[in-house]
């Protein structure tokens, strides 16, 4: 699919997101392992949260789906996982490969998980090292998928991550539900800790001392019923846009409000965006609310480093789009996770805004854009990614002239109905073939 989208003259309305991506994963995995039925609501379809799905199935737990965000988990228990009959497959979901390895480090069964050409480029000696210590054999293909597993007795370990990943986090908190003691994982900085909230909830006993995370082994997690907020990843670029389209409103309910997940919020704030957030529920232990925004009278360059880089790293396509608008020297530093996302998000991202004018520049753990720079209309490449993808979509509406973005269709590996929402809204955008 291809996506052809004109310059935008009005955005404006309210709408919602589908449902949250990290949510929709962990909680599919965590309602497989409960005892009882659970029922998630709002669950997102999307390509990658589908892949989860799938495994979760060949692993023998029964999955109702009444409509599509609407799953029923019949929990088959934290040891009632069945032995797959093949090989597990993740599809392009580097959420579900690497919670998947956690969990079934606790089995004593082996397991062969893979993955497809672009996830077989992604990391994952980083969750297979933490295991192996807890005492699971786990073998990588020269540190990539395929990934075999074969788990059964582990030893609870104290980690320290050398570099901040709730995946690997969470695949380590998930491997201690079967430890003999205590797991505990020191981060350097906090990262989106939905997995402790969501294993909380369910009964776990998790806690949280400064930037360190103890889980005690488990005997029962208790089944969960709930409706799952929308994704902030998906309504930060429909904030964008209202960002820098002239005269626009747009309101987003019914968000979750976690405040790891909300660094671009505060980012763009720094900026000068008028961003509003009004927390109004909680939902399994997250909270939730209204996001609402219009257009930037003035945006200013801002430098983001340090621990706001994981509370905003999968925003960071869409932040270097905002950036060529705003006044000065915008630097990212301390990003280098970005190289081993999708894609390499740091290259890819100036390989296809300099297509359309920006003035960017790549280093190894970030970029410099210089702005505001006027976008041209060119044709660009999502590399197969899809938050690159919707961010050349959102430039393409304050760019001069036509914007084509190819490969589009990996936009529905999260945000499943980004054409028709962004439609809804007044953008001129539609898939061409």
């Amino acid at each position: 699919m291809r996506l052809r989208i004109q310059p935008a003259s009005r955005l404006s309305g309210a709408i919602s997101v589908p449902g949250d991506k990290s949510i929709s994963h962990r909680t599919l995995l965590l309602a497989a392992l409960a005892d009882g039925i659970s029922n998630l609501q709002g669950w997102l379809p999307a390509a990658d949260c589908e892949a989860t799905l799938r495994c979760v199935r060949a692993l023998g737990v029964q999955v109702e789906r009444p409509a599509r965000d609407h799953l029923v988990v019949h929990g088959s228990g934290l040891k009632g996982l069945q032995p797959a009959s093949e090989p597990l497959d993740c599809g392009g979901s580097g959420t579900t490969m690497r919670l998947l390895m956690g969990i079934l480090a606790g089995f004593p069964f082996p397991s062969m998980l893979v993955g497809n050409p672009q996830l077989s480029r992604r990391p994952m000696e980083r969750v297979a090292q933490p295991l192996r210590r807890m005492g699971a054999e786990v073998f990588t293909t020269e540190g990539h998928a395929p990934v075999r597993v074969r788990g059964g007795s582990l030893r609870g370990i104290q980690y320290e991550l050398p570099v901040a990943s709730a995946q690997v986090k969470s695949a380590i908190l998930l491997a201690g539900l079967y430890a003999d003691r205590p797991t505990t994982v020191i981060e350097p900085v906090p990262s989106r800790d939905h997995t402790e909230r969501l294993l909380g909830a369910m009964g776990a006993t998790v806690q949280r001392e400064g930037n360190s995370i103890t889980i005690e082994p488990a005997e029962q997690l208790r089944s969960l019923s709930l409706t799952i907020p929308g994704d902030p990843s998906s309504a930060a670029f429909l904030v964008a846009a209202a960002l820098l389209i002239p005269g626009a409103q747009v309101q987003i309910p019914g968000v979750l409000l976690n405040p790891t997940r909300l660094g671009w919020v505060e980012a763009w704030q720094a900026m000068g965006a008028p961003i509003q957030v009004i927390s109004e529920a909680e939902v399994g232990g997250e909270p939730v609310g209204l996001l609402t925004t219009a257009a930037a009278a003035r945006l200013q360059a801002i430098e983001i480093a340090g621990a706001i880089v994981p509370r905003m790293i999968d925003e960071f396509p869409i932040f270097a789009v905002v950036a060529t608008q705003a006044e000065g020297v915008t630097q990212v530093r301390d990003a280098a996770e970005l190289r081993v996302k999708e894609s390499d998000r740091i290259a890819a991202l100036a390989m296809e805004l300099r297509r359309m004018g920006a003035q960017i520049e790549e280093h190894p753990d970030g970029f410099t854009v210089y702005g505001p720079t006027p976008l041209r209309g060119a044709v660009v490449h999502s590399h197969e990614d899809h938050r690159l993808a919707m961010a050349l979509a959102i430039a393409g509406l304050i760019a001069q002239g036509e914007t084509i973005v190819e490969d589009a269709a990996c936009i529905a590996d999260s945000f499943p109905g980004f054409v028709e929402a962004m439609q809804a809204l007044g953008a001129e955008i539609e898939p061409v073939s």
